[in-house]
């Protein structure tokens, strides 16, 4: 029997609510395949402070990095907002990932035919709409140095630096040109060479990296553009590569596209070290306890942990499956709500999710 270590990161809010379904899930999903998964929950976020008097604690690093893959609920609690920076719960993700080393997000976004009707665009544009965002995650901006505040002709001046090594670029451009292999073979890289060295940079490797592709159409395209093309004609995309800035902006805009954000999961991969899989929606503390919140993003969040952590590609598109099953018989949970369709609570649609798992 196939054996797996999974860390269960909950964190705050209604994280412990969707991780549960997820894990429950994967539990359905090793019974029916013989595989054992082994679950090892720790505290991170908020909770982790109010026990370690840190959001992200060295009991949590040694049990994630001790793991196979890492399952991330949500962090984050109106309640810690007077809190230095420091100890805010979300600075607890900024550390996992470098503490981690990971350094390519994968952020799917997908429309379902059921829930056309969701989506703030047209129907016509949005139906079909089915893309796979790569953005590098631990460059760029948010990272470069120098950076800071300080006093210059006698005022406040604020200064971050956009930088990127060509090793980074090479990284993760293989991680989207692999992608790319197993979908469609399209891959549009999204930059701003016409004003940023940076960009140009950019650029001229992930053309280097597409000579050993040669399957993949490779297109490019700056990022303002990108945006307004998200919006006006989301199918012409099938992978998007960025950094990590552009990536952040265009990954939240995509994730509008299918109506909810309690449908959209996400990974975080590493070269070396576990990978980290989670909704892309927060906390929502004010959801807490009231078996309302959408379990989808994280259960398909665990069925990326499948797919790109443990090679069971047969078994992450049976969860798959199950949950375009599950939305085909016309369950929804209050977020996506429809005339005529029923609506059931997070341990619900858990339950019959694992049902549908059953039955394929």
């Amino acid at each position: 029997m196939k054996s797996y270590n999974i860390s269960v990161l909950a964190g705050d809010g209604t994280g412990k609510e969707v991780t549960d379904e997820a894990v429950k899930v994967l539990k359905t999903v090793g019974e029916k395949y013989s595989i054992n998964f082994n679950f090892e929950p720790a505290l991170i976020g908020g909770c982790a402070y109010d026990k370690y008097k840190t959001p992200l604690p060295d009991e949590t690093l040694n049990i994630a990095k001790q793991s196979d893959a890492v399952l991330l609920g949500a962090v984050g609690d109106w309640k810690y907002d007077s809190l230095p920076p420091e100890l805010r719960p979300e600075r607890a993700l900024l550390g996992i990932r470098k503490e981690l080393n990971l350094f390519a997000n994968l952020r799917p976004a997908v429309v379902y035919p059921e829930l056309t009707s969701l989506s703030p665009l047209k129907e016509n544009i949005v139906s079909g709409t089915d893309i796979m965002i790569i953005r590098e995650l631990t460059g760029d901006v948010y990272f470069g140095t120098p950076k800071g505040i300080e006093v210059r002709n006698s005022e406040k001046y604020a200064f971050n630096n956009m930088c990127y090594y060509e090793s980074e670029i090479i990284r993760i451009a293989h991680v989207a040109f692999k992608v790319a292999m197993a979908r469609n073979k399209k891959l549009c890289s999204v930059d701003k060479a016409n004003v940023l060295d940076v960009s140009r940079l950019w650029r001229e490797t992930v053309a280097m990296v597409s000579k050993e592709y040669p399957e993949v159409e490779l297109t490019n395209m700056y990022v303002d553009n990108a945006a307004m093309q998200l919006i006006k004609n989301p199918k012409q995309f099938d992978v998007i590569l960025t950094g990590n800035i552009f990536g952040d902006i265009l990954s939240d805009e995509a994730s509008v596209l299918s109506g909810s954000l309690g449908l959209l999961p996400s990974a975080s991969l590493s070269d070396s070290k576990p990978a980290m899989y989670e909704p892309i929606h927060g906390s929502a503390p004010d959801l807490k306890g009231k078996n309302i919140v959408n379990p989808i993003a994280t259960i398909l969040s665990a069925a990326m942990i499948l797919k790109y952590s443990f090679n069971l590609n047969f078994e992450h598109d049976c969860i798959v499956d199950a949950v375009r099953k599950t939305l085909k018989a016309g369950f929804r949970t209050n977020d996506i709500a429809q005339t005529g369709m029923v609506t059931v609570g997070t341990d619900k649609m858990g339950n019959i999710i694992c049902d549908k798992v059953l039955q394929d």
